[in-house]
């Protein structure tokens, strides 16, 4: 009989309140639904990073004819066969170099007609314009600055390039998206329970005779608070299921299906569906504790039982 009175007093209550119920709905969804969102875009560039630091290269880049006329750390002239010795047997010793690959002009002015075969540059370029250089795989991509120091300014060495920073520039804009959603996120929560908490103070107000009457029969305090406490409970739980929802359709329409960007954007190593299955369960339970804890802390000061 309790349950049921229970269970009755929430419609009643969700009912009355019908406008401001789904104000807490729709406020809690987009605010579940940013967090998700943020955690899963935490999720994609911890999967990036460690799918594209794996093969990221460093690059030494060798002086040729045309940069010792014009390019200052090629001042004392063209590579010479002595220096690309040196520098691969240099290279041979270093214990955080894992694999090292050779770049002739000519293969270099391949790979350049290959990818900029249209560009109206490609037709004036010759191959001995190209510079020769050695990709160097690390063990520990983190371990960049070994192999700058050591070769770095060294007579025919035009430059040291290292893929990564390029990724850095790319992970810290996607970082920085993530926490710009985030702060969105925090300000819709705090909506979303000033909501709960001024739902819960109207339901309180228009239902304060039945519990002045529950007060003087002697029900107990939580007796009295549990169908508020579960009004907005069902109305978080509610908002929390439609934000699931929001994630799920944004994952199969943006990456599976609709934009298809697993497939255009084959380079990317999209997270699957476990990551977005995993954070559901969170979201529901933040849903519904959420709303439950702001409206008993809530009925505390605005109910006095």
């Amino acid at each position: 009989m309790r349950a049921q009175f229970v269970l009755s007093e929430i419609g009643v209550g969700l009912r009355r309140n019908l406008t401001m119920t789904f104000a807490v709905v729709v406020s809690v969804a987009l605010s579940l639904a940013l967090f998700g969102g943020s955690l899963l875009m935490s999720d994609q560039v911890t999967t990036m990073k460690g799918y594209w630091y794996d093969k990221v290269n460093v690059s030494i880049f060798l002086c040729n004819k045309s940069d010792a006329e014009s390019d200052p750390h090629c001042a004392k002239g063209a590579v010479t066969e002595d220096q690309k010795k040196q520098i691969q047997s240099d290279l041979g010793k270093m214990t955080v170099v894992e694999k090292v690959t050779y770049e002739s002009q000519d293969d270099a002015y391949k790979h350049y007609k290959e990818q900029f075969g249209d560009s109206p540059l490609a037709d004036s370029l010759t191959p001995d314009q190209m510079q020769e250089s050695y990709r160097i795989k690390l063990k520990d991509p983190q371990k960049y600055q070994v192999v700058a120091t050591a070769f770095d300014g060294r007579g025919g060495v035009q430059s040291v390039q290292d893929q990564k920073g390029i990724l850095d520039n790319l992970f810290g804009l996607l970082n920085g998206m993530n926490w710009a959603a985030r702060a969105v996120m925090a300000m819709m929560l705090v909506v979303a329970l000033m909501l709960i908490v001024n739902t819960v103070r109207v339901s309180a107000f228009s239902r304060r005779r039945e519990t002045g009457i529950m007060r003087l029969v002697g029900a107990s305090g939580f007796y009295i608070q549990a169908p508020f406490i579960a009004e907005a409970a069902v109305a978080g739980l509610i908002g929390g299921t439609v934000a699931c929802g929001f994630l799920v359709i944004a994952r199969y329409f943006i990456i599976d299906h609709g934009l298809d960007l697993s497939h255009k954007l084959n380079l990317i190593n999209f997270i699957g569906w476990d990551a977005v299955l995993t954070k559901l369960p969170l979201i529901l339970a933040t849903s519904l504790l959420m709303p439950a804890l702001a409206a008993f802390f809530a009925l505390r000061k605005y109910l006095k039982v």
